[in-house]
């Protein structure tokens, strides 16, 4: 599996946000964790829900997955790698507390769940 900081994922966040590419981010935190802040246009699906969703998942294209510090992320990379077959799943290390930390821009509520 893969791991980027999220010094690495906003550039091509930031590309995706002005229409210049894709970027599949999906946070798989909580709803609660979700709506005090989250990155614009990172699809919810909480870590208990993926393996119900994985087949939503794109595996043709970089999927980076986030929480809040890495773990759960992490979990979810490694989970749909062995048992779905994925290979484009990127784990973004130090999560939406690094994020949030370096002072990235979030979005506060449900808005932006792409579900």
């Amino acid at each position: 599996m893969k791991s980027i900081h999220t010094t690495e994922l906003l550039p091509i966040w930031l590309r995706a946000q002005e229409g210049q590419g894709c970027c599949h981010l999906i946070d798989v935190r909580e709803p609660a964790e979700y709506a005090r802040a989250h990155i614009a246009g990172a699809r919810l699906m909480p870590l208990r829900t993926v393996p119900e969703a994985a087949h939503e998942i794109p595996k043709d294209e970089p999927v980076y997955l986030i929480c809040a510090g890495g773990m759960r992320s992490a979990q979810a990379a490694q989970w749909l790698a062995r048992t779905q077959g994925h290979q484009n799943l990127v784990n973004i290390e130090g999560g939406m507390m690094a994020w949030m930390q370096a002072g990235q821009p979030v979005v506060t509520g449900m808005e932006g769940n792409n579900d």
